[in-house]
């Protein structure tokens, strides 16, 4: 079975994928004249852009619910095995796809949110609903609602408790059955207050933990000072071939850097355009740069401080696949989050251990929050105009079981069933995007003319014949109708006072 999974990851993560996933970042970028770099002020300003308090959840909120399913174990393991197998260039190769890559999320959030849908009062939209509206292909849109909802529902969700179980086993000896039956009841607790709860929970866990993880590593840094001009000479002359010791090794770099850094931020994959899709904004390219800079938090920041904090102590090993080890520094010791756990047990004795496993915690909870709204949201999708109440619950049983067979499972099977979920959903999400790319710029184009203008910005599809927009052209109907009214009134009001 796991030879079968690896070689189904292996067609996947192809290097066809890091070419597509690297030239798509670069063409969004050129297309949009780098809009991830020109608008990173506005992205941060953005962020606190109250929206509508009545309907769907905050942009703050759902930058949080997006970056809780990008900021996982992606971020401590996922790096380790990049600088493993690619050597410390992949580190910089990372980066690059980071800002490449907040092209790529901008262009599929702004697109979730010109597609989304109402449901009561909440808002739900992504990968499948803006191909059936955008693209007009309802069996395409189905499929990749099979697809995601099969990958976060089932395929995905036990490697984040796989390595929770694994954590607390190695630092506190705590069994991981335990483990499991402790995540199943906290998520059952969140999920089952739905999308408001999951948003709630994200705004206040998630930049708690990404700020104590920065810290840390200030301190491994501060502690190794010294040693930082050659750490950072290290990272780039690997990522171009010129370091003597990984010379041969740029096409590792190139490959394991983009590899990891699609599976960390998920930029391209469609991962956050569900969560996209829930904001209340006036207009969909405010949305679009918020998720833009979450792929900033969480690769070049979250990504590196993990990737820093190995490097500046030294706590690593390179081989390359099929060959010796180059670099041997950690003998014995399989890449993954014990890399991270040595590197801050160096500096600070007694305190790896416990600072790795409750990381591992945070980290990948949060994403399991994210991965089951994902879920739900597909799940609605294919199950429109029907009693989705029996399926919901059906969907959290199945995906709660899981969440208790990966934290008792193999993870190397489960880390392979991982990467082949998300090969596939990047693959299907980067086709749509790119033929729906002359839909998003329009849309840009229409944000920053308002911008220029000096008006707050506010999204009509009618004016720029975009089609399939519904809960947009519904909501200008509305707007105009209120318009209307209070126009009528304030006439009203004059025409009684002249009589008077």
């Amino acid at each position: 079975m796991e030879e079968l999974v690896n070689k189904a990851s292996g067609m996947v993560w192809s290097l066809g994928l890091v070419a597509f996933a690297l030239g798509a970042g670069l063409f969004f970028s050129i297309v949009t004249r780098f809009v991830q770099i020109r608008y990173f002020m506005e992205m941060i300003k953005l962020l606190f852009d109250k929206g509508e308090p009545e309907s769907g959840v905050s942009s703050f909120q759902a930058f949080c619910m997006a970056l809780a399913g990008r900021v996982g174990i992606g971020n401590i393991a996922g790096v380790a095995t990049a600088i493993a197998f690619g050597g410390p260039g992949a580190v910089f190769w990372m980066w690059i796809m980071a800002l490449l890559g907040g092209a790529s999320a901008f262009v599929e959030s702004t697109l979730a949110q010109v597609y989304k849908v109402k449901d009561g009062n909440q808002y739900r939209g992504g990968t499948p609903y803006f191909i059936e509206k955008g693209l007009n292909m309802k069996w395409f849109g189905v499929f990749v609602a099979i697809v995601v909802t099969l990958c976060y529902g089932i395929l995905v969700p036990g490697i984040q408790a796989n390595t929770i179980a694994v954590g607390f086993e190695n630092t506190m000896g705590l069994n991981k059955s335990i483990t499991g039956l402790i995540l199943v009841a906290l998520l059952a607790i969140i999920i089952f207050g739905g999308v408001k709860r999951i948003a709630s929970v994200a705004d206040k866990v998630v930049p708690f933990m990404a700020l104590g993880y920065v810290i840390v590593t200030f301190v491994l840094l501060i502690a190794n000072a010294s040693e930082i001009p050659a750490m950072f000479g290290l990272i780039i002359s690997s990522a171009f071939g010129a370091n003597e010791m990984f010379g041969g090794m740029i096409g590792a770099a190139i490959a394991w850097g983009v590899k990891r850094a699609v599976f960390s931020n998920v930029a391209g994959v469609g991962e956050g355009t569900y969560s996209s899709a829930a904001a209340a904004v006036s207009h969909p390219a405010k949305q679009g740069l918020v998720q833009a800079f979450s792929v900033y938090i969480d690769t070049l920041v979250v990504c590196t401080a993990t990737a820093l904090m190995i490097l500046i102590t030294g706590m690593y090993s390179v081989t390359p696949e099929g060959q010796q080890p180059i670099v041997d520094k950690i003998p014995g010791v399989e890449a993954g989050p014990m890399w991270t756990q040595a590197a801050v047990e160096s500096v600070i004795p007694g305190f790896g251990g416990l600072f790795v496993a409750i990381a591992i915690f945070f980290f990948a909870f949060t994403t399991l929050m994210a991965y089951y709204y994902i879920s739900e949201t597909t799940l609605f999708y294919l199950g429109r105009n029907r009693n989705l109440k029996g399926f919901k619950v059906g969907l959290m049983i199945l995906f709660l079981g899981m969440i208790y067979i990966g934290s008792v499972e193999n993870a190397s099977l489960l880390w392979a069933l991982g990467d082949f979920g998300f090969g596939s959903m990047a693959w299907l999400n980067l086709v749509a995007i790119l033929l729906l790319t002359k839909t998003a710029l329009k849309v840009f184009k229409d944000y920053e003319q308002q911008k220029k203008a000096g008006i707050e910005p506010v999204f009509d599809p009618v004016k720029l014949g975009i089609k399939g927009a519904d809960f947009w052209e519904e909501k200008v109907k509305e707007g105009n109708s209120k318009g209307k009214k209070k126009t009528e009134g304030k006439q009203a009001e004059t025409e009684n006072t002249i009589n008077f």
